[in-house]
Protein backbone atom coordinates (compact mmCIF):
# COMPACT_ATOMS: atom_id res chain seq x y z
CA UNK A 1 0.00 0.00 0.00
CA UNK A 2 1.30 3.56 -1.02
CA UNK A 3 2.08 5.78 2.24
CA UNK A 4 1.93 9.35 1.79
CA UNK A 5 3.10 11.86 4.85
CA UNK A 6 0.04 15.09 4.75
CA UNK A 7 1.19 17.96 6.50
CA UNK A 8 -1.86 20.13 7.39
CA UNK A 9 -1.16 24.16 7.57
CA UNK A 10 -4.89 25.25 8.11
CA UNK A 11 -6.50 27.90 5.42
CA UNK A 12 -10.14 28.01 3.73
CA UNK A 13 -10.33 23.89 3.43
CA UNK A 14 -9.66 23.56 7.70
CA UNK A 15 -12.71 27.31 7.91
CA UNK A 16 -16.13 26.85 9.05
CA UNK A 17 -18.38 29.37 10.11
CA UNK A 18 -18.89 31.00 13.93
CA UNK A 19 -22.39 32.96 14.15
CA UNK A 20 -21.97 35.16 11.82
CA UNK A 21 -18.27 36.15 12.92
CA UNK A 22 -16.88 34.34 9.46
CA UNK A 23 -14.78 31.38 8.86
CA UNK A 24 -11.64 30.32 11.02
CA UNK A 25 -9.82 26.98 10.88
CA UNK A 26 -11.47 24.86 13.23
CA UNK A 27 -10.69 21.80 11.05
CA UNK A 28 -7.86 19.20 11.95
CA UNK A 29 -6.09 16.91 9.28
CA UNK A 30 -8.12 13.38 10.59
CA UNK A 31 -11.50 15.79 10.13
CA UNK A 32 -10.74 16.34 6.45
CA UNK A 33 -9.31 12.78 6.12
CA UNK A 34 -13.03 11.23 6.96
CA UNK A 35 -14.02 11.74 3.30
CA UNK A 36 -15.52 8.75 2.36
CA UNK A 37 -13.87 9.20 -1.25
CA UNK A 38 -10.21 9.15 0.70
CA UNK A 39 -11.08 5.61 2.39
CA UNK A 40 -11.34 3.75 -1.42
CA UNK A 41 -7.83 5.15 -2.61
CA UNK A 42 -6.06 2.35 -1.37
CA UNK A 43 -3.51 4.92 0.46
CA UNK A 44 -1.72 4.69 3.68
CA UNK A 45 -2.02 8.56 4.87
CA UNK A 46 -0.15 9.92 8.06
CA UNK A 47 -1.46 13.27 9.62
CA UNK A 48 0.53 16.09 10.41
CA UNK A 49 -0.78 18.48 11.84
CA UNK A 50 1.95 21.48 11.32
CA UNK A 51 0.13 24.39 11.67
CA UNK A 52 -3.44 25.62 11.79
CA UNK A 53 -3.02 29.06 10.51
CA UNK A 54 -4.51 31.08 7.27
CA UNK A 55 -1.57 30.82 4.95
CA UNK A 56 -1.10 34.65 4.73
CA UNK A 57 1.09 34.31 8.10
CA UNK A 58 3.37 31.37 6.85
CA UNK A 59 6.91 32.32 7.19
CA UNK A 60 10.10 31.50 5.46
CA UNK A 61 11.21 29.92 8.46
CA UNK A 62 7.95 27.88 9.00
CA UNK A 63 8.66 26.77 5.46
CA UNK A 64 12.10 25.24 5.90
CA UNK A 65 11.17 23.59 8.73
CA UNK A 66 8.02 21.86 6.86
CA UNK A 67 10.85 21.07 4.39
CA UNK A 68 13.06 19.50 7.03
CA UNK A 69 9.95 17.69 8.13
CA UNK A 70 8.83 16.09 4.77
CA UNK A 71 11.91 15.26 4.09
CA UNK A 72 12.15 13.31 7.14
CA UNK A 73 8.72 11.68 6.26
CA UNK A 74 10.20 10.49 2.87
CA UNK A 75 13.67 9.27 4.39
CA UNK A 76 11.43 7.47 7.13
CA UNK A 77 9.60 5.44 3.88
CA UNK A 78 6.70 7.51 2.98
CA UNK A 79 6.18 7.56 -1.22
CA UNK A 80 5.14 11.07 -1.48
CA UNK A 81 3.64 14.16 0.77
CA UNK A 82 0.82 16.40 0.42
CA UNK A 83 0.60 19.51 1.81
CA UNK A 84 -2.78 21.13 2.38
CA UNK A 85 -2.99 24.75 3.32
CA UNK A 86 -4.03 28.29 2.26
CA UNK A 87 -4.35 29.48 -0.94
CA UNK A 88 -3.24 32.75 -0.05
CA UNK A 89 0.81 32.09 -0.52
CA UNK A 90 0.14 28.57 -2.03
CA UNK A 91 1.71 29.82 -5.18
CA UNK A 92 4.99 31.10 -3.61
CA UNK A 93 5.10 28.29 -0.67
CA UNK A 94 5.27 25.31 -3.62
CA UNK A 95 7.60 26.90 -5.75
CA UNK A 96 10.14 27.71 -2.45
CA UNK A 97 9.56 23.98 -1.80
CA UNK A 98 10.19 23.41 -5.11
CA UNK A 99 13.60 25.19 -4.90
CA UNK A 100 14.94 22.94 -2.04
CA UNK A 101 13.00 20.16 -2.88
CA UNK A 102 16.08 16.94 -3.85
CA UNK A 103 13.68 13.95 -3.60
CA UNK A 104 12.23 12.14 -6.86
CA UNK A 105 9.61 11.51 -4.37
CA UNK A 106 6.41 14.23 -5.19
CA UNK A 107 5.39 16.85 -2.84
CA UNK A 108 2.09 17.95 -3.97
CA UNK A 109 0.44 20.97 -2.67
CA UNK A 110 -3.53 21.67 -2.32
CA UNK A 111 -5.64 23.67 -0.37
CA UNK A 112 -9.49 25.05 -1.08
CA UNK A 113 -11.27 28.49 -2.73
CA UNK A 114 -14.52 27.77 -0.92
CA UNK A 115 -14.50 27.00 2.72
CA UNK A 116 -16.41 23.93 3.96
CA UNK A 117 -19.73 26.20 4.99
CA UNK A 118 -20.04 27.35 1.29
CA UNK A 119 -22.04 25.39 -1.41
CA UNK A 120 -19.58 23.68 -3.21
CA UNK A 121 -16.91 23.37 -1.65
CA UNK A 122 -13.55 22.50 -3.53
CA UNK A 123 -11.74 21.35 -0.81
CA UNK A 124 -12.51 17.29 -0.66
CA UNK A 125 -11.69 16.72 -4.05
CA UNK A 126 -9.07 18.56 -3.95
CA UNK A 127 -7.16 16.66 -1.52
CA UNK A 128 -8.59 14.01 -3.18
CA UNK A 129 -6.79 14.50 -6.57
CA UNK A 130 -3.96 15.44 -4.56
CA UNK A 131 -3.12 12.12 -2.63
CA UNK A 132 -3.66 10.53 -6.16
CA UNK A 133 -1.01 12.83 -8.37
CA UNK A 134 1.36 11.97 -5.09
CA UNK A 135 0.56 7.96 -4.83
CA UNK A 136 1.11 8.56 -9.25
CA UNK A 137 4.42 6.82 -9.91
CA UNK A 138 4.49 8.77 -13.32
CA UNK A 139 4.94 12.20 -11.07
CA UNK A 140 7.65 10.97 -9.52
CA UNK A 141 10.89 13.46 -10.07
CA UNK A 142 8.32 16.13 -10.87
CA UNK A 143 9.40 18.74 -8.33
CA UNK A 144 6.93 20.48 -5.90
CA UNK A 145 3.89 20.21 -7.92
CA UNK A 146 0.58 21.99 -7.27
CA UNK A 147 -3.22 20.57 -7.79
CA UNK A 148 -6.24 22.47 -7.95
CA UNK A 149 -9.55 21.71 -9.72
CA UNK A 150 -8.16 18.47 -10.92
CA UNK A 151 -5.26 20.53 -12.86
CA UNK A 152 -1.57 19.40 -12.30
CA UNK A 153 0.64 22.33 -12.21
CA UNK A 154 4.45 22.65 -11.63
CA UNK A 155 5.50 24.95 -8.61
CA UNK A 156 7.59 26.62 -10.90
CA UNK A 157 4.84 28.04 -13.05
CA UNK A 158 1.58 27.93 -11.30
CA UNK A 159 -0.20 31.53 -10.35
CA UNK A 160 -3.10 32.00 -8.16
CA UNK A 161 -5.10 34.47 -10.51
CA UNK A 162 -8.53 35.05 -8.96
CA UNK A 163 -9.68 35.96 -5.70
CA UNK A 164 -12.48 33.53 -5.28
CA UNK A 165 -12.99 31.15 -8.28
CA UNK A 166 -12.26 27.38 -8.12
CA UNK A 167 -10.36 28.00 -10.98
CA UNK A 168 -7.92 30.17 -9.61
CA UNK A 169 -5.04 28.40 -10.13
CA UNK A 170 -3.37 28.49 -13.66
CA UNK A 171 0.13 28.24 -15.40
CA UNK A 172 0.94 31.72 -17.63
CA UNK A 173 2.59 30.58 -20.74
CA UNK A 174 2.89 26.89 -19.88
CA UNK A 175 -0.31 25.26 -18.96
CA UNK A 176 -0.97 22.47 -16.34
CA UNK A 177 1.36 19.46 -16.28
CA UNK A 178 -1.60 16.89 -16.34
CA UNK A 179 -5.00 16.66 -14.94
CA UNK A 180 -6.91 13.76 -12.75
CA UNK A 181 -9.85 12.39 -14.92
CA UNK A 182 -12.14 9.62 -13.95
CA UNK A 183 -9.61 8.93 -10.97
CA UNK A 184 -6.43 8.60 -13.29
CA UNK A 185 -3.65 10.55 -13.16
CA UNK A 186 -2.69 12.12 -16.97
CA UNK A 187 0.61 13.73 -17.05
CA UNK A 188 1.27 14.74 -20.60
CA UNK A 189 4.19 16.98 -20.20
CA UNK A 190 7.14 16.91 -18.05
CA UNK A 191 9.67 19.94 -16.56
CA UNK A 192 13.21 19.38 -16.29
CA UNK A 193 14.42 19.17 -12.92
CA UNK A 194 16.54 22.32 -11.18
CA UNK A 195 19.91 21.60 -8.71
CA UNK A 196 18.29 21.98 -5.73
CA UNK A 197 19.69 24.93 -3.33
CA UNK A 198 20.42 24.41 0.18
CA UNK A 199 18.19 25.01 3.00
CA UNK A 200 18.66 28.30 4.65
CA UNK A 201 21.37 29.08 6.96
CA UNK A 202 20.57 32.64 7.66
CA UNK A 203 17.41 34.96 7.70
CA UNK A 204 17.75 37.63 4.64
CA UNK A 205 15.25 40.72 3.75
CA UNK A 206 14.76 41.02 0.05
CA UNK A 207 11.48 43.43 -0.75
CA UNK A 208 9.88 43.39 -3.42
CA UNK A 209 9.01 46.87 -5.13
CA UNK A 210 6.06 47.49 -7.44
CA UNK A 211 6.77 50.35 -9.80
CA UNK A 212 3.62 52.59 -10.79
CA UNK A 213 2.79 55.20 -12.81
CA UNK A 214 4.62 58.43 -11.66
CA UNK A 215 6.24 57.02 -8.74
CA UNK A 216 8.36 59.32 -6.62
CA UNK A 217 10.73 56.53 -5.67
CA UNK A 218 10.39 57.38 -2.18
CA UNK A 219 10.36 53.74 -1.28
CA UNK A 220 13.78 53.12 -1.91
CA UNK A 221 14.80 54.79 1.04
CA UNK A 222 13.09 51.58 3.15
CA UNK A 223 14.98 49.11 1.44
CA UNK A 224 18.58 50.45 2.21
CA UNK A 225 19.10 48.33 4.62
CA UNK A 226 18.29 45.02 3.17
CA UNK A 227 19.88 42.22 1.57
CA UNK A 228 18.81 42.14 -1.70
CA UNK A 229 16.21 43.54 -3.75
CA UNK A 230 13.36 42.97 -6.74
CA UNK A 231 11.64 45.74 -8.64
CA UNK A 232 8.57 45.07 -10.70
CA UNK A 233 9.20 47.10 -13.53
CA UNK A 234 6.42 48.24 -16.29
CA UNK A 235 6.14 46.13 -19.14
CA UNK A 236 9.49 44.18 -20.31
CA UNK A 237 11.73 45.77 -18.07
CA UNK A 238 11.09 49.60 -17.76
CA UNK A 239 11.47 52.36 -14.96
CA UNK A 240 11.32 56.05 -14.87
CA UNK A 241 15.04 57.42 -15.36
CA UNK A 242 14.81 58.38 -11.63
CA UNK A 243 13.87 55.48 -10.63
CA UNK A 244 16.46 53.65 -12.42
CA UNK A 245 19.23 56.25 -11.03
CA UNK A 246 17.87 54.52 -7.49
CA UNK A 247 17.37 51.28 -8.60
CA UNK A 248 21.04 51.19 -9.90
CA UNK A 249 22.39 52.71 -7.03
CA UNK A 250 21.73 49.60 -4.87
CA UNK A 251 22.57 47.16 -7.93
CA UNK A 252 26.38 48.58 -6.94
CA UNK A 253 26.58 46.35 -3.73
CA UNK A 254 23.98 43.89 -3.59
CA UNK A 255 21.73 41.96 -5.96
CA UNK A 256 18.66 43.59 -7.65
CA UNK A 257 16.57 41.72 -9.61
CA UNK A 258 14.53 43.46 -12.61
CA UNK A 259 11.25 41.51 -12.83
CA UNK A 260 7.81 42.50 -14.75
CA UNK A 261 4.76 43.53 -12.83
CA UNK A 262 2.37 42.11 -15.55
CA UNK A 263 3.17 38.61 -14.47
CA UNK A 264 3.46 36.52 -17.61
CA UNK A 265 6.22 36.72 -20.31
CA UNK A 266 10.07 37.10 -20.18
CA UNK A 267 11.92 40.02 -19.43
CA UNK A 268 13.52 41.57 -22.16
CA UNK A 269 17.62 42.29 -22.10
CA UNK A 270 18.33 43.76 -25.93
CA UNK A 271 14.86 45.30 -27.35
CA UNK A 272 14.59 49.02 -25.90
CA UNK A 273 17.15 51.60 -25.27
CA UNK A 274 17.67 54.75 -23.47
CA UNK A 275 17.55 55.53 -19.77
CA UNK A 276 15.97 53.60 -17.51
CA UNK A 277 15.07 50.63 -20.01
CA UNK A 278 16.09 47.47 -19.98
CA UNK A 279 19.14 47.90 -21.86
CA UNK A 280 20.22 50.47 -19.70
CA UNK A 281 19.24 48.30 -16.65
CA UNK A 282 21.01 45.51 -17.20
CA UNK A 283 24.52 47.13 -18.33
CA UNK A 284 23.41 49.02 -14.84
CA UNK A 285 23.72 45.74 -12.79
CA UNK A 286 20.14 44.70 -12.50
CA UNK A 287 19.10 40.86 -12.66
CA UNK A 288 17.12 39.88 -15.78
CA UNK A 289 14.25 37.73 -13.87
CA UNK A 290 13.69 36.06 -17.08
CA UNK A 291 9.98 34.49 -17.31
CA UNK A 292 10.13 34.40 -13.83
CA UNK A 293 7.38 36.68 -12.06
CA UNK A 294 8.37 39.01 -9.31
CA UNK A 295 7.13 36.63 -6.64
CA UNK A 296 8.88 34.09 -8.16
CA UNK A 297 12.15 35.70 -8.65
CA UNK A 298 11.59 37.12 -4.94
CA UNK A 299 11.84 34.16 -3.42
CA UNK A 300 14.99 32.39 -5.93
CA UNK A 301 16.88 35.21 -4.63
CA UNK A 302 15.87 34.74 -0.96
CA UNK A 303 16.49 31.28 -0.88
CA UNK A 304 19.94 31.74 -2.72
CA UNK A 305 20.99 34.42 -0.05
CA UNK A 306 19.63 32.52 2.36
CA UNK A 307 22.04 29.53 1.77
CA UNK A 308 24.92 31.28 3.05
CA UNK A 309 25.93 32.64 -0.44
CA UNK A 310 27.28 36.36 -0.51
CA UNK A 311 25.97 39.16 -2.68
CA UNK A 312 27.74 38.46 -5.70
CA UNK A 313 27.85 34.32 -5.59
CA UNK A 314 24.37 34.68 -5.39
CA UNK A 315 23.90 37.00 -8.17
CA UNK A 316 25.97 34.64 -9.90
CA UNK A 317 23.82 32.01 -9.20
CA UNK A 318 20.73 33.88 -9.74
CA UNK A 319 21.98 34.47 -13.71
CA UNK A 320 22.67 30.86 -14.17
CA UNK A 321 19.51 29.77 -12.85
CA UNK A 322 17.37 32.27 -14.82
CA UNK A 323 19.45 31.64 -17.78
CA UNK A 324 17.04 34.04 -19.62
CA UNK A 325 14.19 31.61 -18.53
CA UNK A 326 13.25 29.83 -15.77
Amino acid sequence: MTRLAVFFLGGTISMTGTDGGGAVVRLSGGDLLQAPAIAGLGIAAEVIDFRSVGSSRLTVADLAELYAAADRAVVDGADGVVVVQGTDTLEESSFLLDLWWARDEPIVFTGAMRNPGLPGPDGPANLVAALRVAAEPACAGLGALVVMDDEVHAARFVAKRHTSSVGAFVSPGAGPLGRVEEGVVRVVTRVARHTPIQPPTRTVRVPLMVTVLDDDGGLFDAVADADGLVVAAFGVGHLRPEIADRAAALAADRPVVLASRTGAGTVHVATYGGPGNEIDLVARGLLPAGSLDAYKARLLLVALLASGLSGDDAAAAFRDRVGGAT
